[in-house]
């Protein structure tokens, strides 16, 4: 694949590596949109479905109005990354349909297409920024489901249940967000 803006070469394998990360893309968003679709099924504002006994720490309104506007905005994120990917995924493969070449070294393979190098940077990091945002949401609609669970933050007869739910998720989430943006913008330079 000779792609535009850098005058590299790489092989049917390397237009493969694109098309699995795209893939991967696809795939890690599709179980994320399925897990907003199922959190918005559940009801939230049944008041058998609590494990809060306090009538002062139970959520109210709002915090259920707050959790299906994030499930909301974490799907229409994960949607967009998805999208994008794809629309990656099916130029990669226009090109190597209409402006390609096959050359033959030893056992090897290699298609050379012309895809304008920028376009495809960009369009991952666009895609990786509709994750990191879809996934934010979802963590931030994890928090109201805790509260909703198990009592509001700041609640002082349950609380202590409902930050050993929410502080490691404050804290692995982001972190796993920090190697993923940290990887993407590595792969982005190169």
């Amino acid at each position: 694949m000779n792609v535009d803006g850098g005058g590299s070469t790489s092989s049917r394998f390397g237009t493969a590596i694109h098309i699995t990360a795209l893939d991967g893309i696809v795939n890690v968003n599709s179980l994320f949109t399925l897990a907003v679709f199922i959190g918005l099924a559940w009801s939230p504002t049944d008041p058998n479905n609590s494990l809060v006994t306090d009538p002062t720490c139970v959520a109210g309104p709002s915090i259920a109005e707050n959790l299906v506007c994030f499930h909301v905005y974490s799907f229409s994120s994960f949607l967009f990354s998805s999208l994008v990917a794809l629309s990656l995924k099916q130029a990669i493969r226009i090109s190597k349909t209409t402006s390609c070449e096959t050359r033959r070294v030893l056992m090897f393979t290699f298609d050379m297409c012309h895809i304008n190098k920028n376009v495809l940077r960009t369009g991952y990091l666009v895609s990786a920024v509709g994750s990191v945002c879809g996934c934010g949401f979802l963590m931030m609609a994890l928090v109201n489901v805790a509260q909703i669970k198990l009592g509001v933050l700041g609640c002082e007869s349950g609380s202590a249940h409902v930050y050993g739910a929410v502080v490691p998720l404050l804290t692995f989430v982001p972190l796993g967000l920090l190697t993923y943006v940290f990887f993407v913008l590595f792969a982005f330079t190169r």
